[in-house]
């Protein structure tokens, strides 16, 4: 009973980030892609770094060093294709959070996801 009591609490922590990047997306506090992800980063106006899981090793070492460069918290989380159908576009590799709120919102979930086991993380704060 417990296992599944740990399963149906992953599953909602997964399903609240979803909900979250999507309203992100809808609120234009999403930047999307490498190219606009890493923008959002060195301009400072990134609080969280979302990595899918699947992205290339390279990816993430590019992402999790720009990361830490720039104390903005990063994390690895679900796969190219999720992220992008959540967020109402094509596969992503890379999203940045811009909107404090939401990042804070955002990481709770991950902590959450984290206690259970699910998430890959690095903070950088």
């Amino acid at each position: 009973m417990e296992i599944r009591e740990k399963e149906l609490a992953r599953l909602a922590a997964q399903n609240k980030i979803y909900s979250l990047l999507g309203l992100a997306q809808k609120a234009g506090a999403l930047a999307s892609g490498e190219f606009m992800t890493e923008k959002s980063v060195k301009e400072g106006r990134a609080g969280l770094v979302l990595v899918a899981e699947d992205a290339s090793d390279n990816t993430k070492k590019m992402f999790r060093n720009m990361c830490e460069y720039y104390r903005v918290d990063f994390h690895c989380f679900s796969d190219k294709e999720t992220l992008g159908h959540r967020i109402g576009k094509e596969f992503r590799a890379s999203l940045a959070v811009r909107d404090a709120g939401f990042s804070k919102a955002i990481k709770k979930q991950l902590a959450l996801l984290e206690g259970t086991g699910v998430a890959e993380t690095k903070t950088a704060r």
